[in-house]
């Protein structure tokens, strides 16, 4: 009997443990008995590690790393509002100089092929800074630019970039007219349309856009040796653009309004402008910044000065204080990161933490950190995602410090797992807010976006400013594998028909060799842990056929090392799924816990990966992994949760040592 069809049962919190028989010896011949005490040293090590990172208030919040444009957008910030500060400045072109590859430009992540659009921001941003054309690495740059078709090639929101550097006409961009903010809900382009993060970074755009903002650039530098020829001269940006009927409309429309804007009333525009302005002032959301997001909190920044708020105002204060909140300063280098992810890293710690101590023990560590996150909580404040369910009572939690528009249904859903899992009455409210909330966002196809519902408005994807064809948030088996797992570990009965229709979804899903896409970590081995974890929870025998597929997958693709290891490469070429570079130690704790959620209860395959987790562990500094682990935005933008080879390793060996896996005498 299918039991999605039967009442669920209240899991309590309690901490499911199985115990059974262990085997008596490891891979390598040691006694079980020295291996059980490998495994108590490095579980120990690890907890240790781990509360080590944990704020005075009961936080965590690791680094978070993106690629080189995002430094090299905030160089570029200061020279075009004139607010440099060169001695950051300069720590940046270290950083910099540090991350320049080998085929002489800058990649998306560690290990990449050369990107176009990185580079071009990258060599302006380092000659901003001071360097000069003809240095070595600069030369190298250049010829790596040029050889890959030259700045003109770059992406549109890269061309943007140089539009208001007066280094390309406005012609080579989309037209991104202010006046679509007047457009009613029912036109085919609206920005409740598209994803929260592609109308947070919009809005501001519009104007900078429609004003034909332009650059203070106190120094006047110039990139035009990256081009193969004179910008003005180009006659084409959009060349590469014409790829099917959809995307030459679009092209054409572009066109067309770029004829007929000149003609706008003046009055029109300003109510246009006015209303963008109205709208993403609403927003600022003080020091932590517009959607907390690196991208809209410049272009709003920028936008201000344009819209004549003065340095002292408080939305400037605010979006110049947004914007250094998310500098990490070093001693020789500094970086930008594209946002911080403090929920996301509490939430995960606090897992853990649980399946370390179990529910029954947990210490002032948990309970510090679960009243950090409650007291974060999004119940009341007005937010987005109440476009689409005008009548759905808040319970979400967002992704940073404070970002009451826009809470998101992974944060929500790993949060109020947690909460369940730590078993605490007194949780109970919020833990339900949580589950009300996540059920009424659920998309008509039964699967859960990050942010909105049914935000699958697929043709927008074609329009000119979209290239990076990222401008919606449609759901994603990741994201409804955490939705799935919190509701099923809860247990609820009026949520049978919510989790009938999302494992459904996720059956649909799953791939022909047995995994699952993973849109926010990278990438098959992270969306098939996320949905095993989930139907794990559920405890459905019919389901099992599905779960032994995808360990199969996991068993095959692990390495020679124990180990698992997957490049970004496969987003691009799925035939890379679940391989392309060394193991890593959070994509080893994926698989294995993976596996283990699948029913595996101690084979080869998992007593290996523990096995590299526990003799790849620095007693002093951890794990330590150099690859992104995570897209921002697949094909475009890649990130490094610095926190994941943390709390990761941790919930796993826990995990296993609570099975009973571990060898013994």
């Amino acid at each position: 009997m299918n039991r999605l069809l039967q009442p669920l049962p209240l899991a309590g919190g309690v901490l499911r443990t199985v115990r059974t028989p262990s085997l008596d010896h490891s891979l390598d011949g040691t006694p079980a008995q020295n291996r059980a005490q490998s495994l108590v040293q490095t579980l120990d090590t690890a907890r240790r590690l781990l509360l080590e990172k944990q704020a005075a208030d009961g936080h965590w919040c690791f680094e978070f790393e993106a690629d080189c444009t995002i430094p090299a957008e905030y160089i570029l910030m200061q020279h075009y509002m004139d607010e440099r500060d060169p001695a950051l400045e300069a720590k940046m072109a270290v950083y910099l100089r540090s991350k320049q590859a080998d085929h002489g430009g800058w990649p998306l992540y560690y290990g990449g092929h050369f990107d176009l659009s990185a580079s071009v921001k990258a060599y302006y941003a380092l000659k901003l800074a001071g360097d000069a054309p003809d240095l070595p690495h600069m030369r190298r740059a250049r010829e790596a630019i040029l050889a890959h078709g030259g700045a003109e090639h770059a992406n549109v929101f890269t061309r943007i970039t140089l539009a208001l550097f007066a280094q390309v006409p406005w012609r080579a961009v989309p037209s991104i007219p202010v006046e679509v903010m007047l457009l009613p809900r029912w036109f085919p382009f609206h920005i409740y349309k598209v994803a929260s993060w592609s109308r947070t970074v919009m809005v501001p755009l519009f104007i900078l856009c429609s004003l034909k903002a332009k650059a203070k650039n106190p120094l006047q530098v110039h990139i035009r040796e990256l081009f193969r020829r004179p910008p003005e001269q180009i006659q084409d940006y959009f060349a590469c653009a014409r790829q099917g009927v959809v995307a030459r409309t679009f092209l054409a429309l572009d066109r067309f309004w770029g004829i007929i804007e000149k003609g706008i009333p003046a009055a029109l525009r300003r109510i246009a402008v006015r209303r963008a302005e109205q709208w993403f002032t609403a927003r600022i959301n003080g020091e932590d910044g517009l959607n907390g997001i690196f991208p809209a909190m410049v272009n709003a920044h920028e936008a201000l000065e344009l819209l004549g708020y003065a340095p002292e105002h408080p939305y400037r204060q605010a979006t110049g204080a947004a914007l250094r909140k998310l500098v990490v300063e070093r001693a020789d280098d500094a970086y930008c990161q594209p946002c911080m992810s403090p929920v996301w890293d509490t939430c995960l710690a606090l897992h853990a933490l649980i399946e370390a101590d179990g529910s029954e023990d947990l210490g002032a560590a948990a309970g510090k950190a679960i009243a950090w996150l409650k007291d974060r909580q999004i119940c009341r404040e007005p937010g987005d995602w109440q476009v689409q369910r005008p009548d759905l009572a808040g319970g979400g939690w967002a992704f940073q410090y404070a970002n009451p528009y826009y809470p998101d249904l992974d944060d929500t859903a790993a949060v109020a797992w947690a909460l369940a899992r730590a078993g605490r009455p007194e949780d109970r409210d919020s833990i339900e807010q949580a589950a009300n909330w996540l059920a009424g966002m659920q998309s008509r196809n039964g699967g859960f976006g990050a942010y909105d519902v049914d935000n699958t408005h697929y043709y927008l994807n074609e329009i000119p400013f979209a290239d990076h064809k990222a401008l919606l948030d449609p759901p994603t088996a990741d994201v409804t594998g955490r939705v799935v797992a919190f509701l099923g570990y809860l247990g609820r009965a009026r949520d049978r028909d919510v989790l009938r229709r999302a494992v459904a979804y996720l059956l649909r899903e799953q791939e022909s060799s047995g995994a699952w896409f993973g849109r926010w970590g990278t990438n098959y081995i992270y969306g098939t842990w996320s949905v095993l974890m989930a139907l794990g929870e559920l405890q459905d025998p019919s389901l099992q056929p599905a779960m032994d597929r995808a360990a199969d997958w996991l068993r095959a693709m692990q390495q020679a090392d124990g180990g698992w290891g997957e490049n970004n490469d496969s987003y691009a070429e799925p035939g890379l799924a679940g391989a392309g570079q060394d193991s890593t130690a959070a994509q080893t704790a994926w698989a294995c816990l993976g596996l283990m959620a699948a029913g595996d209860k101690g084979s080869r395959a998992l007593r290996r990966g523990i096995h590299w987790l526990e003799t790849h562990q620095d007693s002093r500094s951890g794990w330590q992994d150099p690859f992104f682990n995570a897209p921002g935005f697949p094909k475009v933008f890649y990130l490094i949760y610095h926190g994941y080879s943390v709390y990761f390793p941790l919930w796993a060996l826990a995990r296993f040592r609570n099975l009973g896996c571990q060898p013994h005498g």
